[in-house]
């Protein structure tokens, strides 16, 4: 197939009046003026890349702003976010996700890294297929065309020093053994599904000690060198002061001194880091995964984007718990957090690279196919045809030259501009709907309605 745009966001700038032929989902060629046969479009730039993504958590989205135990913060949240998650069944987590899904694919998300710890049935107990939950992401990828990068999660214990799980972890829990099988049989149903690929996520360095993580990380590195590596490490304050009662360490120090890290590794809310933690991490060429609509929600606190990305380091965003599930939120909370700190404005952008908005989303976008081993993140020949086109009417309201396009996409525009969605190389977004949309949402409702009667 053939697009015209009108004009483009390449891997190395602004262009206008482009043809490209994609073929299999991999853009093939790119070429000036307009070719026979091309659908024409306006304005298309990359599609962006969710690197941290809890699925069924969008169900309980807005359950938890009532307060609880007098002071409110993530560990009384998680209380009541896993009284909530009891109930779900593998049925419900495949509604779950295809509604989130379909909702990312609108707002401009073409893949997503699916942080995936509910592994048990609501008893606790494994299924006779240990993937069947992880099934349930896989099937509900498909129906939406949303492109997949699950990451089973490795999850031994409730804290520091092996602690014995709780009530509300036993449908995460997995031996070293069972976890490794769970992750070949991930990798078997990738070969199955389009799009997708398999990589591990150790839940956090009080879930898994280190004999459990250099097991899974040597067993998914010999199913694929490449596998990505995510691992949430110092959300929380007490997380950090936690870890140094433990092992005399911060999170992501003794991360450095005990991994192997490099640039498959992804570190999901590295908030609370201090400047060795910040060079080690860029050093070691891993990704900084933020989340700022979620963190700011459950009250984390605000990692160092200034600093880190002026130290060259590579950053990537996801939604996390969906309490937004918008990137352009994410972005520009990610640029306005960094305002409130530093009393600036227009802080995140380069002498290279003017607009804070066209260098945030080049740069998360990119950032995001790292964290994934994905060939997405930018257009260009050779890569796959995730893109999205903007709508042209509603950005004619706002500044809309190529200098300041991306700036009032993130900025100024409050109503969705994603017009189409484009994913591997098949339009799964037309006019800003989906085809399955309507019956996605009637599930979703019902299930909804449901689980909170």
């Amino acid at each position: 197939m053939k697009i015209f745009a009108e004009r483009i966001l390449l891997a190395n700038g602004w262009a206008k009046q482009q043809t490209l032929t994609i073929e299999q989902g991999i853009i093939q060629s790119i070429e000036s003026g307009e070719q026979a046969g091309a659908e024409k479009v306006g304005i298309v730039i990359p599609g962006m890349v969710n690197c941290h993504s809890h699925a069924f958590q969008r169900a309980f989205a807005g359950f938890s702003e009532q307060g609880s135990e007098g002071q409110d913060s993530f560990w009384t949240w998680r209380k009541i976010m896993y009284k909530f998650l009891g109930q779900l069944t593998a049925e419900n987590a495949q509604v779950i996700a295809t509604q989130l899904y379909i909702e990312m694919l609108k707002m401009g998300y073409t893949r997503v890294a699916e942080f995936h710890y509910l592994h048990h049935d609501i008893n606790g107990r494994p299924y006779d297929k240990l993937a069947t939950m992880a099934s349930a992401i896989f099937d509900a990828a498909k129906s939406s065309g949303i492109g997949l990068t699950i990451l089973p999660v490795l999850y031994r214990y409730s804290g520091f020093g092996q602690q014995a799980a709780t009530e509300g972890q036993q449908r995460f829990i997995n031996s070293s053994e069972q976890f490794n099988q769970l992750v070949t049989d991930c990798f078997n149903l990738s070969e199955t599904y389009p799009n997708t690929n398999v990589g591990i996520a150790p839940h956090s360095l009080r879930a898994v000690d280190l004999a459990s993580l250099n097991s899974a990380v040597e067993h998914v590195r010999a199913l694929d060198e490449k596998a990505p590596i995510h691992i949430h490490i110092a959300e929380q304050q007490k997380e950090v002061d936690d870890c140094l009662a433990h092992y005399g360490k911060r999170p992501v120090q003794w991360l450095l001194d005990n991994t192997q890290m490099d640039k498959q590794w992804c570190l999901i809310h590295a908030t609370h880091i201090d400047e060795q933690e910040r060079k080690g991490i860029i050093s070691s060429q891993a990704i900084a995964g933020i989340c700022p609509t979620t963190e700011a929600n459950l009250g984390d606190g605000i990692f160092p984007t200034t600093e880190f990305l002026a130290e060259k380091g590579t950053f990537a965003i996801g939604s996390d718990s969906h309490i937004s599930v918008n990137p352009i939120e994410e972005l520009r909370w990610l640029e306005y957090a960094q305002r409130l700190i530093k009393q600036q404005r227009a802080i995140l952008a380069t002498e290279q690279q003017m607009s804070v908005g066209q260098n945030l989303w080049q740069q998360a976008a990119l950032g995001g196919a790292q964290s994934t081993n994905s060939n997405t993140g930018e257009l260009a020949i050779g890569k796959q045809a995730d893109l999205l086109v903007l709508d042209d009417e509603k950005l004619s309201l706002f500044a809309h030259d190529e200098q300041h396009l991306l700036d009032s996409v993130i900025f100024a525009t409050q109503s969705n501009v994603i017009k189409h969605v484009m994913v591997n190389g098949c339009w799964v977004i037309k006019a800003g709907v989906h085809d399955e949309e309507q019956k996605a949402q009637l599930a979703f409702a019902e299930m909804l309605a449901k689980l909170s009667s």
